[in-house]
Formats: C-alpha cells, structure tokens, sequence
C-alpha cells in the first residue's frame, strides 16, 4: 500500500473566481477563452508553492483578466483528472474593481466575454463549471464580509511581567500579522475594529498602514467574564453577566452595520461575539471549529441575513474542501430561522 500511494500523482490545486458585474436587467459574468485549448471557462490558475488560496484566487483572476477584484462568498470546489493526476480547484463570488485597467490579451487567454448568466450557461465548455454558476445564481450576488479574527500569537502570559493588555505579538504573530493583511484585502476594503489589547491592534496593524486606515479601538472586546465598565456598577452588575452583555450589544451594532469590518479579539470573547452576530443576522451559530491563533471567520451578509460563513488561517495555504455531508450541516446552520 505504501509504494502505490507513493506512485500516486500529488494533487492539484488551484483557484478562480466568478467575477461579476451590474448589467442592465441584472447582472453579467467574465468568461475566458483559451486558445491552447480552444474552451470557454472563468479565469482560474494554479497555486504558487506557499500561496494561499486566497491570494491565489485573486491574482490569477488579475493575470488573465486585468481585473482586481473583493470576493466574495466562496462558492462550491470542484475536482477532475488533469493529465491523469487530481486537480481541485476552489470558487469565490467576486465582484470587479471599477478603476481595473481592462482586459489584455495574454499567453493564456486571447478573449474576455461578459454574459448574462443564461448566455455564459450556453458558452461554458464543461460540465462542472455549469455546477459552479448553478451556485453563483442561487446565491446572492453582493455580500458584505463580517470578519471575527483571533488575535496572532502573543507568548504566554505568564511569561510577560507587565500590563497583560500591553503584551506583544512575538515573532510568530509578527509574521502572521504581515500575512493578515495580504489576506483580509482578497475581501476588499474593510473596516477595522479592535480590542484595546496591544496583541489584538497589532494584528491589524500591517492591513492597516497597506490599507490607509486606522484601527478603531472597542473596549467591550477586551472584556473578559472578571470585569465590567466603570458605569456598570449595581445590584448584579458585574461579572459575566455585564461583559457578555456589552461583547453582545457591541457585536450586535456591528453586525447590522451594511459596511466590510474586521473585529480582532481574543478567544474568549469570540464565541459571544459569534452568536451575537448570527442572533442579529438571524441565523444559527454555524458548526465550525474554534478558531487558532491568527485565524479569522468571514460571515458573508445579504440583505441584512448570513449567507455563507468561511474560515481561514495563514499558515494554512491549502485548505481541504470539506465534504458534501459537511458542506451540507453549515448550510443549514446558517439558514434563516423559522
């Protein structure tokens, strides 16, 4: 079993995107042609060694287009034999940049078409781009990402002798931080709210000096269940009780806010912070694992409901696609209630 598993090829991996734009009575979507091999398809490539798949995702839509574009909900991978080894290649929604520069013929691709949905349907060359686009038109078109990012690696408290909310990144969590910022602005512009803790703004520290942007300081976010605000004070007013209220009441503003943010926070507070979200979008809490260190959750919003939730970390390039089975139970927990 060994020596056939050995001889078996390594598995492929790519990514694209369906790029979109408003067209008159709806929308249209960017196909390309190849003429290597004569077929119609959305722009696509392989992942670089040590490319994330986000990163990937955005600049093969950029080389083969000229576009630069914000994705958006991540839509269903697909599989097949490419020269007899296994490819995947992973799908976002995504929407174009209006300043991008324009197509230009390139090595690989010789023509760009924008169709109506029902057109580009007629025109794709295979059948498992036809499955892609089937969920790219049941799906909302424009989503708003809500993202909950854990702070990066930080060291061990007890080795920090001082104020534990000036404790900073270590070399690690410096590094992730840097990688951050390549990653959160595959979602486009985003708005950037932190806890007051230095390990959670220095997390956003580099999106933010790429991006212009300041960091905006939240203090509910640094609440843990063993404090609560000055103002506060009464009978029963502290404790767990008073921090999981004002985490909840802060997350709730945020959530029902129609603009792309960040929140950077610590593990402790993000299962509230979750679920206080998901209550405001009017959804069950999906069924994800908690996230590690650098990790970050993206709640894609339309019209004020969750469509979609994905996770991600930087030092994880290639992301399985999970299962049918399992792709299924995060639908359905991040369906509408009844």
């Amino acid at each position: 079993m060994g020596d056939r598993q050995a001889d078996e090829p390594a598995l492929i991996r790519a990514a694209g995107a369906i790029v979109w734009r408003p067209a008159a009575g709806g929308s249209e979507v960017a196909l390309v042609h190849r003429p290597k091999y004569d077929d119609w398809s959305f722009a696509k490539g392989k992942l670089l060694p040590g490319e994330h798949v986000l990163q990937a995702a955005v600049r093969e839509v950029a080389e083969e287009t000229g576009i630069h574009v914000d994705l958006g909900r991540r839509l269903p991978s697909v599989s097949y034999q490419a020269r007899g080894a296994p490819k995947q290649v992973d799908y976002w929604a995504a929407t174009a940049d209006a300043e991008a520069p324009g197509f230009a013929a390139n090595n690989e691709v010789d023509e760009l078409a924008w169709l109506p949905p029902a057109e580009a349907e007629r025109r794709l060359s295979y059948q498992h781009d036809l499955t892609v686009l089937a969920a790219f038109r049941t799906g909302p078109l424009r989503t708003v990402p809500l993202t909950l990012l854990r702070h990066a690696s930080a060291g061990r408290k007890s080795d920090w002798p001082g104020d534990d909310l000036a404790r900073p990144l270590d070399a690690e969590g410096k590094h992730d931080a840097v990688v951050l910022a390549s990653l959160l602005r595959c979602f486009g512009a985003i708005r950037m709210v932190s806890s007051p803790a230095e390990r959670c703004v220095a997390t956003l520290r580099p999106y933010a000096a790429a991006t212009g942007a300041e960091v905006e300081i939240e203090p509910a976010f640094g609440m843990t269940g063993e404090e609560s605000p000055d103002d506060a004070a009464g009978p029963g007013g502290t404790g767990d009780g008073v921090a999981v209220a004002y985490i909840a009441h802060a997350m709730t503003r945020l959530a029902s806010c129609e603009q792309p943010v960040v929140i950077c926070a610590h593990r402790e507070n993000l299962p509230v912070m979750l679920e206080a979200a998901c209550a405001e979008l009017g959804a069950g809490v999906p069924a994800v694992r908690p996230l590690r260190k650098a990790g970050f959750m993206v709640l894609h919003r339309a019209d004020r409901k969750l469509a979609a939730v994905e996770c991600y970390h930087p030092g994880e390039p290639r992301l399985a696609s999970p299962a049918p089975s399992a792709a299924s139970r995060v639908l359905a927990a991040v369906s509408p209630r009844g």
